[in-house]
Formats: C-alpha cells, sequence, structure tokens
C-alpha cells in the first residue's frame, strides 16, 4: 500500500509545482494553461485503478459540447484501432478556473447535458473536484466531492508548498470523500 500512496503524493506534488509555474508566468488562461498538469494528474491516478483509466483532452463533440477530458477505460483503446463516437465508460472532466466556483458550475446546463450523455462528470476548478452522476431514482446527485482549498487565493498560496499540500492532501484521505462541509463549505443541492 505504500508504493501507491507514495505514487499519488508524487503526482499531487507535480500536479502543484506545474500549476504554480504556470500560475507565476503571468501568461495563463484561467483553464487551457491548466489542462497539461490535469492530465498528468488524471493519468496518474489512473493508473492505480484496476483497470487502469487514462484521459483523452479536447475530446470531440458528441452531440453535447466539448469536455475538457474523457476519462476512458484500458480496455476501450485495445488493439489499437478507434472506435467511433464511443463513449468514455468512467465519464468526463469539465475544467473550470481557479476563480470558479466548482460546486455551482455542477448544478449547471452543461454539467446536465455531459451527465445525460456521459452518465458521470467531474467538475473541477483545479482545487475542488465534484463528481456528478445520478442516484438510485435516476436523479442528479453529487457522488463524492473533495478540495485542495477553499478559495482560489488559498490555492495560489498552497501551490507555492506543493509537496507539503501533496502529504497534506493524502493524510486527509485525498480520494472519494465528501469533505466539503468540514472545510467550511456548504455547497449548494444540484
Amino acid at each position: 500500500m505504500v508504493r501507491p500512496a507514495k505514487t499519488l503524493t508524487a503526482a499531487v506534488a507535480a500536479y502543484c509545482t506545474e500549476l504554480h509555474r504556470i500560475y507565476a508566468s503571468g501568461g495563463a488562461t484561467g483553464e487551457r494553461s491548466s489542462y497539461g498538469p490535469l492530465a498528468n494528474l488524471l493519468n496518474a491516478v489512473g493508473a492505480t485503478l484496476k483497470p487502469r483509466v487514462f484521459c483523452v483532452g479536447e475530446m470531440a463533440n458528441q452531440g453535447v459540447g466539448h469536455p475538457g477530458f474523457g476519462l476512458y477505460g484500458a480496455r476501450q483503446a485495445q488493439r489499437g484501432r478507434p472506435r467511433p463516437d464511443q463513449i468514455p465508460e468512467r465519464g468526463v472532466v469539465e475544467v473550470k478556473g481557479a476563480d470558479d466556483d466548482a460546486w455551482l458550475t455542477a448544478t449547471g446546463q452543461q454539467v446536465s447535458r455531459y451527465r445525460e450523455r456521459h452518465r458521470l462528470v467531474l467538475v473541477t476548478n483545479l482545487r475542488q473536484f465534484v463528481l456528478v452522476g445520478e442516484d438510485n431514482t435516476g436523479r442528479p446527485a453529487r457522488l463524492e466531492t473533495f478540495q485542495l482549498a477553499a478559495s482560489a487565493a488559498a490555492f495560489r498560496q498552497a501551490l507555492e508548498t506543493p509537496h507539503t499540500l501533496a502529504r497534506r492532501v493524502l493524510l486527509h484521505g485525498a480520494g472519494p470523500t465528501s469533505r466539503a462541509g468540514s472545510l467550511g463549505y456548504s455547497p449548494p443541492h444540484l
């Protein structure tokens, strides 16, 4: 169990280090500049899963718009031949800038369209992560939430010490949790 924890700590630290570098450049956009570090983080986490999961950025429009990433299971890429219009079996990712509120984005029409088509949507503003799916009656539901920092300013400050942030995240159980309330934030209901 130590190896996955070290792997995830390194992945989160690398994500934070790269985001800090991008923000410090002064030339970043709100969300697209973060796609590289986020893709690396998603792929690092996906590599620890069974079956493995990988992300594809800038997905083709499958009738509901262009999610930031699609999350594909390893078996979806077997034999190297793409299947036209294949839906990512692990859902899609909608990315916003750190100043946006992922919980509010999760309640919007764009995420609703993605959920109807792809079943699962991971909404992130790089510091908050909200997994939207459906409950046992088929209604939209927040399945899991996690946040690295309560505000964009706190996030940018935490990025200055990426290894400390990564260790803190993993000590507090980064992964499927519902920690939003304990961090002083009460997200709106879907």
